[in-house]
C-alpha cells in the first residue's frame, strides 16, 4: 500500500505540479481514504520527498547503466537523451520551482543529486571523451561541467521557455547537441552526426509504426 501512495502521488505530481495535488486527492483517485495515506506517510512533505527520492535514484540507475553499455562518450550523451524523452513525456515542468519554493528539503536533494552524483557522471563522460579523442583535449572541464548543470534546467524556466510555446524535450535535445558540437574534434563531430542521423531514422520509423 505506501509503495501505491507513492507511485499515484508521483504520477499526480508529473502531471499537475506538486503543489496543486491533495492528500484528498491522491486518497479518491486510490479509492481509499485520506486517513490509509496518514498511516503511511505523516504529512505531504513526508510524501514529496519519498518520490523525490524515488525519481533521484532511477535518474541515478539510468545513468549508470547508459555509461556501462554506451560505445563512446557521445553514445553515452544519446542514451541519455532518449532517458530524458522518457522523463519528460508526462512531466509538468513547474515541477522543480514548486519544489525550490514549498518543499526546500526535497530540492535540496536535488541539488546534491545534481551538483554531486551528475557531476561525477559528466566529468567522467568528458575524460572518457577526450581519451577516446572526440572530445578536444583543451577543454576547462570544470567551467564546463557547470555550464551544462545549469543550462540542462533551463527548459524548466516558465520566463524563458513557457510550455504554451515550447516543447521542453526538443529545447533540451537542442541545448544538449550544441554543448557537445562545441566540445567535439573532428572525429567526434561525425561521430555525433552519426547518432543524430540513426536517432532520426528510429524516430520516423516510430512514428510511422504509431500512425498505422
Amino acid at each position: 500500500m505506501k509503495d501505491r501512495i507513492k507511485q499515484k502521488a508521483h504520477d499526480l505530481f508529473m502531471q499537475y505540479g506538486v503543489r496543486s495535488v491533495t492528500m484528498d486527492e491522491i486518497a479518491v483517485q486510490m479509492g481509499v481514504s485520506k486517513k490509509t495515506i496518514y498511516q503511511y506517510y505523516a504529512d505531504k512533505d513526508e510524501l514529496v520527498d519519498a518520490v523525490m527520492v524515488d525519481v533521484i535514484k532511477h535518474n541515478q540507475d539510468c545513468c549508470m547503466k547508459d555509461r556501462d553499455s554506451a560505445k563512446d562518450a557521445v553514445h553515452e550523451v544519446f542514451l541519455a537523451i532518449d532517458m530524458m524523452q522518457e522523463m519528460f513525456q508526462n512531466m509538468n515542468p513547474i515541477i522543480l520551482f514548486e519544489l525550490e519554493k514549498y518543499y526546500p528539503k526535497s530540492f535540496e536533494k536535488f541539488k546534491q543529486h545534481k551538483y554531486s552524483f551528475l557531476y561525477k557522471v559528466m566529468r567522467e563522460n568528458i575524460d572518457r571523451g577526450i581519451a577516446e579523442e572526440i572530445y578536444r583535449n583543451d577543454l576547462d572541464i570544470d567551467v564546463l561541467i557547470k555550464l551544462r548543470l545549469e543550462t540542462m534546467m533551463m527548459p524548466f524556466n516558465q520566463l524563458i521557455f513557457p510550455k504554451n510555446k515550447y516543447n521542453m524535450l526538443k529545447v533540451e535535445i537542442e541545448l544538449t547537441l550544441n554543448f557537445i558540437f562545441g566540445m567535439a574534434t573532428v572525429k567526434g563531430h561525425k561521430l555525433i552526426t552519426k547518432y543524430q542521423q540513426d536517432r532520426t531514422k528510429k524516430t520516423n520509423t516510430n512514428e510511422k509504426i504509431l500512425a498505422h
